[in-house]
């Protein structure tokens, strides 16, 4: 029996993946984005906060325990937007960073891409490669908006821990 490849099954896995990449940096805009408003309210009410900040270590702890959380956040957000993975492969006409600098003018380029389009073989071997490095950035960025979710979930506990805390000192 014999499989016939179908190039158009490697495109639209990389366009399957591209839309992952996208979700995932959407994903972390949005937890940056909820951060940066909510640490800008903190700063804010900064002096209305300070006094309880001077008066209860109890406040104090758990303002800080919640700024650590958003930092981690925050860290992991940035993270996602440039995973570093180090690959090893061949030239590939399909990688960006190579299609620019590896294979000389776009003249060289040009006439290397049509070679590996005219054969089946490497024309899916290179597709192949670009689909695997493109699922590893995915899984690593996917990883950071997982912890960073983690640490968004950690400083809402802690945001919740200090309302009650107020609400608890204020009735004193």
């Amino acid at each position: 029996m014999t499989l016939i490849h179908d190039p158009n099954n490697y495109w639209e896995q990389l366009e399957r993946l591209e839309k992952l990449i996208r979700a995932s940096e959407l994903k972390a805009g949005v937890i940056f984005s909820f951060h940066s408003l909510v640490l800008g309210l903190f700063f804010d009410r900064f002096e209305e906060l300070e006094g309880l900040l001077q008066s209860s270590p109890v406040f104090v702890i758990l303002t800080f325990l919640w700024f650590v959380s958003v930092i981690c956040s925050v860290f992991y957000c940035f993270k996602c937007f440039k995973p570093q993975i180090e690959l090893k492969y061949k030239k590939n006409v399909f990688f960006f960073g190579d299609a620019v600098k590896a294979f000389g003018t776009a003249e060289e380029y040009t006439k290397r891409l049509i070679e590996v389009c005219a054969t089946e073989e490497e024309l899916f071997e290179q597709l192949g490669e670009q689909i695997h490095v493109e699922s590893k950035i995915i899984e690593a960025k996917f990883k950071c908006v997982h912890k960073s979710i983690f640490f968004f979930g950690l400083s809402f506990v802690f945001v919740v821990l200090i309302i009650g805390y107020w609400l608890v000192t204020l009735s004193y």
